[in-house]
């Protein structure tokens, strides 16, 4: 999976999102609760983690993404990219001033060890 790299090398902060509902507009945070902040290597493992999820083919199940993660640089203002993973139909949709549109929605192999990996952090961020 791709991550826009200047992003990446900019954060400095992570929030990781329970999502509760799908947003209202496009382009729009989704709505849920932080659950967990990662900083320092926490979040540049994180980050790791998902820039090496495997690609794969589109399934299809109308996008129910369950977990998020907002990307924050010093200021701490924005968000610099927001990233909504689906695991039932391997789907991550990104937004955010840093993601260019060609990686607005990529799919990743839910299956694999990295995968289930993030599953699991973000399952114990919200035991």
């Amino acid at each position: 999976m791709q991550l826009p790299a200047e992003a990446v090398a900019a954060t400095v902060l992570i929030e990781v999102v329970r999502i509760s509902a799908l947003p209202t507009e496009q382009g729009v945070p989704y709505p849920g609760r932080a659950v967990a902040h990662w900083a320092g290597i926490e979040a540049a493992d994180a980050l790791t983690l998902i820039d090496n999820l495997p690609g794969s083919e589109q399934h299809r199940c109308g996008f129910s993404p369950g977990w998020s993660i907002r990307a924050y640089e010093d200021s701490l203002d924005l968000a610099l990219f927001e990233a909504a993973f689906c695991f039932r139909c391997h789907e991550v949709r990104m937004h955010g001033t840093a993601v260019p549109p060609s990686m607005a929605t990529q799919f990743f192999d839910a299956d694999t060890p990295p995968a289930q990996a993030l599953l699991a952090l973000f399952r114990a961020a919200a035991p």
